[in-house]
């Protein structure tokens, strides 16, 4: 069960989150949905076939629309892919977290082909279906309970998913009880829950079905002054995934405004956005191309996290997802050439904006999500 990335949406907010849910599309069927997840979808009008598709997963206390604001429907109208995003529900979660630690104590959701990873392989291959999409570009993306599920994915299905980026979230199995789950959000305090890079690669290795390669490209992103999942959790992110890919030269640094680039080749990406607490980066002033929206968790930042994301992925023109170098012109424009990613080291302006605070204290949400959990488990006996 996921605890304490949390920060109640204010009600105006859920409004307008409700408001947004009309322009996705719900699927009511798409197939085996053992973690009992609800699936929505936003396919821009006339898609042909061979084209990519992106899964998007929201945090806690969010619905699938609130990811909206990140601009993902948008962009997949500009540049035409497909979006899935699954919807987690209070009776698996009473926060609507995705139970990265698993759920209350039991570890199924982290197990290749079983829970919610099962369920999102399945609206993957109903997506791909329906719309004829290209299973070797498909992509996932998650925000904090769901940057921690994307790496979950990324772990348990890597011959299904080409990349994904990890937004302040968590290692794969960083935790599998409620406790640790705590304690792995606060890793700059608990040593004892970091590891060595071969041990959490391993770890992945072992999620994997019996995968030799090629492995997922990653990007992670995190605030400097998160408070909520604490920055290490992106050190051990690289080091798991730089590990995974056997990669130990040094990275290859770079900057957009104030944010700071670091890139192993195209393979791995870290970027760090000094003075964001935790939310997605925005910018609508991003030289590579400005996306802006309004709502917790979303924080404007001078950088377009999405189209950066996108371009990663190599959805953008002038981008791609081979073995170039991927380090753009450095003039701003973020595209680049080749084979590489071409994200470019622009010079956005880097300024904050609208910051969406955190007000409730994660302690006293821990207490009334463990009382919940009680109270599940005292009915299930029942």
């Amino acid at each position: 069960m996921r605890p304490t990335i949390i920060s109640l949406l204010p009600v105006p907010l859920l409004l307008v989150a409700a408001a947004r849910a009309e322009a996705l599309t719900p699927v009511a069927a798409f197939g085996d949905n053992p973690g009992a997840l609800a699936m929505y979808e936003h396919v821009p009008a006339d898609l042909p076939a061979g084209r990519p598709l992106v899964v998007v997963l929201h945090g806690c206390t969010q619905t699938a629309a609130a990811m909206e604001t990140a601009g993902w429907s948008a962009l997949a109208d500009e540049l035409g892919f497909a979006v899935v995003y699954p919807e987690q529900s209070t009776a698996n979660n009473p926060a609507r977290c995705f139970n990265w630690a698993g759920e209350y104590g039991d570890p199924t959701n982290l197990v290749r082909g079983q829970g919610e990873n099962r369920s999102i392989l399945s609206m993957i291959d109903h997506a791909l279906a329906a719309h004829g999409g290209d299973p070797s570009r498909v992509y996932i993306t998650g925000f904090s309970a769901g940057g921690a599920f994307a790496a979950v994915m990324l772990a348990t299905w890597p011959d299904r998913l080409a990349a994904g980026a990890i937004l302040a979230g968590v290692p794969y199995r960083c935790a599998t009880t409620l406790p640790d789950a705590l304690s792995c959000q606060a890793l700059d305090q608990h040593p004892e829950l970091q590891r060595a890079p071969s041990d959490w690669a391993a770890l992945v290795t072992a999620a994997s079905g019996g995968h030799v390669g090629p492995w997922p490209r990653v990007a992670i992103w995190h605030g400097t002054t998160d408070g909520t999942v604490d920055p290490v959790a992106a050190d051990e992110l690289v080091e798991q995934w730089t590990a995974v890919h056997g990669l130990t030269a040094a990275p290859t640094p770079g900057t957009v405004g104030e944010v700071t680039v670091a890139r192993w080749g195209t393979t791995i990406e870290r970027w760090t956005v000094p003075g964001m607490g935790h939310a997605v980066p925005l910018g609508a002033g991003d030289p590579a191309g400005g996306c802006a929206g309004v709502g917790a968790y979303f924080e404007d930042r001078g950088v377009c996290s999405t189209r950066r994301i996108a371009a990663f992925f190599g959805l953008t023109p002038g981008s791609g997802d081979g073995d170039g170098d991927g380090t753009g012109d450095g003039d701003g424009d973020g595209d680049g050439t080749g084979d590489g990613d071409g994200t470019g080291d622009g010079d956005g302006d880097g300024t904050g904006g609208c910051a969406a605070a955190a007000p409730t204290s994660p302690l006293v949400l821990l207490g009334l999500l463990t009382l919940l959990a009680r109270r599940r488990r005292a009915a299930r006996r029942g």
